[in-house]
């Protein structure tokens, strides 16, 4: 794998883990309208806390969201995946998409104005995808980046002091661990063999 590849990796994986330590700040209303819970959102408006501050958490995430949607179309539109691994790289990106859904949605719903989507060369060109040669460098490249977000989701659980936020970033753990999972498995990676292999 190209070391700039690498590198452009592994400051992504820092960037989300730097977003996941400030999200434990998010007020109780917006953790329930990013779980899709508006009665509950409503009945925690008294703890609102500053939304302003909450809508520029949620903007950050969303420009994650937006950058791994468009780094898994251009991988399916590189022409260097095989139809199976390809059918996987659109299914991911589609959870992708249902995060950015959500992220928009609750942006909206506080009163603020969700990031937009850069073009697609910009992306290109921030993940240097032209370093990309075959279909193992695309999934060296998304596995990296999956087990990257499941080990910061995993690790910064136990600091939110709401049970839902922890629930919320759970359960994107678990995204990004099954898409990992089958990532390693596409590129003939053993699974671990050791127990409580996450989040270490």
């Amino acid at each position: 794998m190209n070391t700039i590849v690498k590198g452009e990796a592994s400051s992504r994986v820092s960037s989300r883990r730097r977003f996941l330590a400030t999200t434990a700040t998010l007020s109780a209303g917006t953790v329930a309208l990013l779980a899709g819970n508006s009665a509950l959102a409503q009945a925690g408006q008294g703890m609102a806390g500053n939304t302003a501050a909450d809508v520029g958490i949620l903007n950050v995430a969303l420009g994650l969201e937006h950058e791994a949607i468009n780094a898994y179309q251009l991988g399916a539109s590189s022409g260097l995946l095989q139809k199976p691994v390809l059918d996987i790289a659109v299914s991911f990106q589609s959870h992708h998409k249902a995060h950015r859904d959500a992220l928009i949605a609750t942006i909206q719903k506080l009163g603020g104005k969700p990031v937009e989507e850069k073009k697609l060369d910009d992306y290109a060109k921030a993940l240097n995808a032209g370093a990309l040669k075959n279909q193992a460098d695309v999934l060296d490249l998304a596995a990296r980046l999956e087990l990257g977000a499941t080990n910061a989701y995993l690790g910064v659980i136990p600091s939110f002091k709401d049970t839902a936020l922890a629930k919320v970033a759970a359960r994107l753990a678990a995204d990004e661990t099954m898409h990992w999972s089958i990532l390693a498995n596409a590129l003939g990676r053993p699974l671990p063999a050791m127990a409580l292999s996450f989040g270490a």
